[in-house]
């Protein structure tokens, strides 16, 4: 089975692999929020909010019909201008090819145990699970469609409700739990109606002049998101994603303040992200493929693939452990949490190149993590190549020296500014080694015990 997916992947990679870059950019996911975050005002949410933010770094996983010939999400079969498409197909024929993965995905080796030991052994401590993209596809047994992983080539398995292994896999993990789930329905003639013709991503047909079967596809979408939040288990995130389904934009009115109400009815504290709609529904926001590029005082998380993709892809050209770290000390210097991507195998694991990188950076967390977990920003965040922390009750100053990864070997760290207070000392926190270190003109330079081209953090206190 898996030589039949590579054959299949390999045949349309040239092509597929060009997109993943493109959409991010085409999503308009990749933006510095900084105006408009709304504060929950319910003590529950405040609460689980601030948890959250201790977190610091989490996994975002993408995994569905697209895994089986390794292209990129659900956009394939959008007509926008910047997908590349095989041009030996009509548009019919590619997306009956495309959709017919269904009966192909049958991920007999299927082991959330093994992807949640992975994540946990990597220092991240919540994910975010893809419940249903924007192709429709549902990753549990949804009673409102057939299109699902229930009722396809799995069918016959017991693990067929994918989603109910996922979570308790996580959870046994003791991960904070979130669900991923699309607002647009690119299978759904409730959304795209074969009435008229596919134009971009958004409904295909006029709501105003069709108010029915827009209420019938809200009303499906609710009873979707019920099943997820009253079916399997303690939730602790609703992260949707489909920005531009909002009432402005075409009257797309899904109905924020009836999910937020019932997903907190099943869950309360119930974080809701409701992706680049700032209002009282996006409790935290979510820059996709990016960096803010100063530090910012409400709650966001960036999120960053592990490859160049959200999911699997045959050929991945995988970011190294150096980048991930350097990536998730400049996020929390700057106030975020990191978010990784990472997509299994259509087999159902997570590929051993990703388990390798992913043990590495969890070593450095084991190491270091009391500079990254529970910690808040510093005005001066930041020098050169030396990012700054702080412990909640300001006894400690974390320095986090992240090199670049072709930088020579130093023994001497030195920054401008966070000066150690009369009678503090500088520590290696890995080893907790006192450090000699000297200050003159408001720099400080500190001796480390041998010359390192390696990430390390200090504490000072």
């Amino acid at each position: 089975m898996k030589k039949r997916y590579v054959k299949i992947a390999m045949a349309f990679a040239a092509v597929m692999l060009s997109w993943t870059a493109a959409s991010a950019q085409t999503q308009g996911d990749i933006v510095d929020q900084a105006d408009g975050y709304v504060w929950p005002s319910e003590p529950e949410v405040l609460d689980k909010l601030h948890q959250w933010q201790d977190l610091k770094f989490g996994v975002l996983l993408h995994w569905g019909i697209y895994s089986v010939p390794g292209i990129v999400e659900s956009w394939s079969i959008c007509d926008e201008n910047w997908i590349k498409r095989d041009t030996t197909m009509t548009y019919q024929q590619y997306t009956d090819w495309y959709y017919g993965f269904a009966d192909q995905f049958c991920p007999r080796q299927f082991d959330a145990s093994q992807w949640a030991r992975a994540c946990r052994d990597a220092g991240m401590r919540y994910m975010v699970f893809t419940t249903k993209h924007h192709d429709g596809f549902c990753m549990w047994d949804s009673q409102e469609t057939d299109f699902s992983i229930a009722r396809h080539a799995f069918r016959d398995d017991s693990r067929r409700d994918v989603l109910r292994f996922v979570f308790d896999a996580f959870r046994t993990e003791q991960f904070m739990i979130g669900a991923y789930f699309s607002k647009p329905d690119w299978h759904s003639q409730y959304y795209w109606w074969d009435v008229y013709a596919k134009k971009g991503r958004n409904v295909n047909y006029p709501v105003e002049q069709h108010p029915w079967r827009w209420d019938q596809f809200r009303q499906f979408t609710h009873r979707q998101l019920r099943e997820i939040l009253s079916g399997y288990g303690p939730v602790d995130i609703l992260w949707l994603d489909g920005g531009w389904v909002y009432p402005e934009n075409r009257g797309q009115d899904i109905g924020m303040p009836e999910i937020a109400a019932m997903g907190r009815r099943f869950h309360p504290g119930l974080l809701v992200v409701d992706r680049t709609i700032q209002g009282p529904y996006e409790n935290y926001q979510t820059p996709e493929q990016a960096i803010p590029d100063h530090q910012l005082n409400h709650p966001w998380e960036s999120c960053i693939t592990l490859s160049d993709d959200w999911g699997y892809v045959p050929h991945p050209r995988w970011k190294s452990p150096r980048q991930v770290i350097s990536r998730l000390v400049e996020i929390v210097a700057k106030g975020g949490n990191l978010l990784l991507g990472v997509g299994p195998t259509p087999e159902g694991l997570v590929q051993q190149e990703a388990v390798e990188r992913l043990q590495e950076i969890g070593q450095w967390l084991r190491q270091n993590g009391r500079a990254i977990y529970g910690t808040v920003t510093t005005p001066e965040y930041h020098d050169g190549p030396v990012w700054f922390t702080r412990s909640k009750d300001s006894r400690s100053l974390f320095a986090i020296y992240v090199p670049e990864e072709d930088a020579a070997p130093t023994s001497k760290i030195s920054w401008h500014g966070n000066l150690p207070r009369k009678g503090q000392s500088i520590r290696l926190i890995s080893t907790g080694k006192k450090l000699r270190f000297t200050v003159k003109e408001g720099r400080v330079e500190v001796q480390l015990p041998t010359a390192t081209t390696q990430p390390l953090a200090l504490e000072i206190c």
